[in-house]
């Protein structure tokens, strides 16, 4: 187990926030602010600026976070390693997924996996697809799942299923008159889009340049940082969106929600990573292959 102090000191450092370091441990800030004392009078160094309500590292700061990402991942392995010995099968699991996959795919998986493997704790971190291949790449994910392919090198990339985009606008859209649309007509209505940094945008970008529409020529409106984000903004008449079709099942089924295909059809692969010639537990192994499974037999 390793040290508390340090523990509380990482959670402070990825937070940037004794508040929010101290929700995330279930302790109180004064403790939280009393164990990051402590270590820093161990090592004789100051570990945060603290100024103006916010606090950021130090050059020490920065060193020692390093060192904790190592020392508290190497804990963790190691739990794994001894419940393994003695034939468990517990431990974290440390997951990242891009936001469509987590809201509407992994879910599901999780909770038969946690079914199966109760000692098992995931912890998952939501992101767009960049973000996640970077903290798999920086060793602060296990594995990640996301729905472009990741450029970060060192990183195995491997297809899991595919999955397919709609257009979807709110029932009293123009567009709602349409069964299937094509990427030119869409440039007449207005565009609500992923941000910059998201697979769902990224392969849409694509889709339009391939069939010969210029991005920078759709009445863009608005981006946003989730498909839930999208998602409601759509249903307010605002515009269209494209995103994964199973996003939004339970829209389309409560009348909220239209969904057309496009024409031509838009798929995307969904990506699993993780960092190459990484050790990977017994824990690790047998979710990803449970995960890879489970989002082919969805696919299917």
């Amino acid at each position: 187990m390793a040290d508390r102090r340090l523990q509380v000191f990482y959670a402070v450092a990825k937070h940037l926030s004794f508040t929010r370091a101290a929700d995330a441990l279930f302790m109180t800030q004064p403790a939280v602010t009393f164990q990051v004392r402590q270590l820093e009078e161990q090592y004789n160094t100051r570990l945060f600026e603290r100024r103006h309500g916010s606090i950021s590292l130090t050059p020490a700061g920065e060193l020692a976070l390093s060192y904790a990402e190592r020392i508290l991942g190497l804990s963790d392995e190691m739990d794994t390693r001894l419940a393994e010995m003695n034939g468990e099968m517990r431990g974290s699991l440390l997951l990242g997924a891009s936001s469509t996959i987590a809201e509407s795919l992994l879910p599901g998986i999780l909770a038969e996996f946690n079914a199966r493997y109760p000692q098992v704790r995931p912890r998952l971190i939501v992101a767009n697809s960049e973000g996640i291949a970077s903290r798999v790449a920086d060793h602060g994910l296990e594995v990640g799942l996301i729905d472009a392919p990741a450029k970060l090198p060192g990183l195995s990339c491997d297809v899991c299923c595919d999955d397919e985009l709609v257009v979807i606008c709110a029932p009293g859209y123009p567009l709602a008159e349409l069964k299937k649309v094509g990427p030119r007509a869409l440039v007449d209505y207005e565009y609500l889009s992923r941000e910059p940094g998201s697979g769902t945008r990224e392969v849409v970008d694509n889709y339009f340049r391939t069939n010969r529409v210029a991005v920078e020529h759709l009445k863009m409106q608005m981006e946003l940082g989730s498909t839930e984000a999208l998602k409601a903004v759509v249903v307010t008449g605002l515009g269209f969106a494209i995103v994964s079709r199973s996003a939004v099942d339970k829209e389309v089924q409560l009348g909220r929600l239209l969904a057309m295909p496009l024409n031509p059809p838009l798929r995307r692969n969904i990506y699993l990573i993780q960092v190459e010639e990484r050790f990977r537990s017994r824990l690790v192994t047998t979710f990803v292959d449970f995960a890879k499974q489970q989002l082919k037999d969805m696919a299917a």
